[in-house]
């Protein structure tokens, strides 16, 4: 065959063996998908009634708005799923919603939610004692910021497998408490005693509360406040650190608790950049926080060695964001991988979680357990739809007599 740089960016299309081929493409605008009409897989049980279209045409426009836009007019965006709460909520008043040509759906999901959250980069001393992380997570307002920026559509993350059963909760017992007992000595004694709650601002006192807790761990780990701001009680250093972002959500999200992190003293600044520079500084854990999601599976494995393991925290690109180097995690993700059957894992995952809350390594978010989907009103869709990931837009089908209506109607627009 023709010999190839790997090394080299090519366009040449890739030999696939899948149900689409590329069809045709312009860098960095468009390219279209074409069904393979003898698709190998096609009758397999798993493939019957999916994989309907004939082609499938992606054009990439880099403005939200812009992107938005194109949506509510129609003709080049047919499905749009939607994360902003605040677009569902306000701006799907547009023409075609009123008229019933557009869709506005909610798909309830049943797969485990991903723990997003600002991920604590160990591997900056700042955040190298376990009471400072505390002490950030305290002055997080959750509570306002679902009712104020939210339309309180999110509920707030509790577990790294938050939406399972592998969630700790309460108290440790079982076996799992038999596990988590091999390393008392190095673990939090709360831990074994206190069910794991983060802070809810549910009253007016409850802003005061927090910040003055948040105050009384900086001051246990050698930090105090002078002329207003969080200073190192020996060296007189500030409390100061970068959060890196790359989109207009990640202000949104950072802005309310930096504004409160500067009540007790704490100097956090927002950078946002491109992305790629972004990519590449997060593979290089080139960071002081960044905003992260880790998704899990209801059947954890291998894939925990590079959420946690000391080894990833030292490999470029790994998802260990916090720079996590404990040998209790390390034994913990051992102990799943090498699980005897599902109640061991249950409770060695159960051990992981617990561990992994009380060392407070990220500052935990929020979740949405639903998909959003708007689509202009030309598809079939069975009936029952994936339950574990809310819709499967591959088991859509185009209905013509729909699409003719549409098409018709709004060809002056388009």
């Amino acid at each position: 065959g023709k010999k190839r740089d790997v090394t080299r960016p090519t366009l040449e299309p890739p030999l696939g063996s899948a149900a689409y081929k590329i069809a045709s493409f312009k860098p960095g605008s468009e390219i279209v998908w074409q069904r393979v009409p003898d698709y190998w897989a096609a009758k397999l049980p798993v493939k019957i009634g999916r994989e309907n279209f004939d082609t499938q045409r992606f054009t990439y426009i880099l403005d939200d708005n812009s992107a938005w836009q194109a949506f509510t007019k129609g003709g080049l965006d047919d499905i749009k799923p939607e994360n902003s709460s605040k677009r569902w909520k306000t701006f799907y008043n547009f023409p075609a919603i009123q008229a019933g040509d557009v869709i506005k759906q909610e798909f309830k999901t049943t797969s485990p939610e991903p723990m997003q959250a600002f991920m604590l980069n160990q591997r900056r001393p700042l955040f190298g004692d376990r009471l400072v992380r505390e002490g950030l997570t305290y002055p997080f307002d959750f509570e306002t910021m679902n009712r104020t920026l939210f339309y309180g559509f999110n509920t707030r993350t509790q577990s790294y497998f938050q939406g399972t059963e592998l969630a700790s909760s309460g108290l440790p017992q079982g076996k799992e408490l038999e596990i988590l007992e091999k390393y008392r000595d190095k673990l939090p004694p709360e831990l074994f005693t206190q069910e794991f709650k983060l802070p809810v601002y549910d009253t007016p006192q409850a802003e005061r509360k927090y910040l003055k807790q948040a105050v009384e761990l900086f001051a246990k780990a050698g930090w105090v406040i002078k002329s207003g701001k969080m200073v190192n009680a020996k060296t007189g250093a500030p409390f100061k650190f970068e959060i890196l972002g790359w989109n207009d959500t990640d202000q949104v999200i950072a802005s309310p608790w930096i504004a409160n992190l500067r009540k007790i003293g704490v100097d956090a600044t927002l950078r946002i950049i491109d992305q790629t520079q972004y990519v590449n500084r997060v593979n290089n854990f080139d960071y002081d926080v960044i905003i992260g999601q880790l998704g899990q599976s209801e059947s954890p494995g291998n894939e925990q060695r590079d959420f946690w393991s000391s080894k990833a925290a030292d490999k470029p690109g790994s998802r260990n964001y916090a720079g996590i180097k404990d040998p209790v995690v390390d034994a913990l993700v051992d102990r799943i991988i090498f699980a005897t059957d599902r109640d061991d894992l249950v409770a060695a995952t159960h051990a992981l979680d617990r561990v992994l809350l009380w060392n407070f390594y990220v500052v935990p978010q929020y979740y949405r357990a639903v998909l959003w989907l708007a689509y202009w009103n030309k598809f079939g869709i069975p009936e029952k739809q994936p339950t574990y990931s809310g819709a499967d837009q591959s088991s859509w089908w185009i209905d013509p007599a729909k699409e003719k209506a549409l098409a018709a109607k709004y060809k002056s627009s388009n």
